[in-house]
């Protein structure tokens, strides 16, 4: 397999970078639904925070990753069976898809630097807290970050299912393409 997209598939850097990206927002989905349940006597009470802050910021780099590679490694041609609001679809599920992520990490971080403190990743760096200042901040961002997540993840499903229908009901190669066939 190539590792950069052709005309008419999928390379494996982009394949690769879609199910890492997949299995990260599913696993920060339930990871976040998980820890907002924690009482204060658990002992994930912080932990399971920040798991969630630092593998939030590693999602962040690996998005600007995959925008660098999108741009490096266009995306293959849609199917020619694939009618136009087929293909207007796929664009505005996609697009909702990188730009939802983008404004729920931006959410995340304000969420977690409200209260001036930077973010510890893993203890390996730290992400500076650069906008403290905006009135009920924290309030604010985590109704953006829990309703976003949400809708992420139901698109997230819908894109899943949409995959299956192309792959079982039209028979085309949309859901072999990205699984590197």
């Amino acid at each position: 397999m190539q590792l950069r997209n052709s005309s008419a598939r999928y390379g494996a850097v982009s394949i690769f970078l879609h199910w890492l990206v997949a299995v990260a927002v599913f696993g920060l989905f339930g990871l976040g639904y998980w820890m907002v349940g924690l009482d204060y006597y658990s002992s994930w009470y912080t932990t399971a925070p920040d798991i969630h802050k630092s593998l939030g910021i590693l999602l962040f780099v690996v998005m600007l990753g995959r925008m660098l590679w999108r741009w490096l490694s266009p995306l293959p041609a849609s199917l020619p069976n694939h009618g136009r609001l087929t293909r207007l679809g796929s664009k505005f599920g996609h697009a909702f898809l990188y730009v939802g992520l983008f404004v729920l990490m931006l959410s995340g971080y304000l969420i977690s630097t409200a209260d001036g403190r930077a973010i510890e990743v893993f203890g390996w760096f730290s992400v500076p807290a650069t906008l403290t200042s905006i009135p009920d901040q924290e309030d604010i961002a985590g109704l953006v970050h829990e309703y976003l997540a949400w809708a992420l993840v139901i698109v997230a499903g819908l894109h899943g299912l949409a995959a299956l229908k192309h792959h079982v009901i039209d028979r085309d190669r949309t859901l072999a393409r990205m699984l590197g066939r």
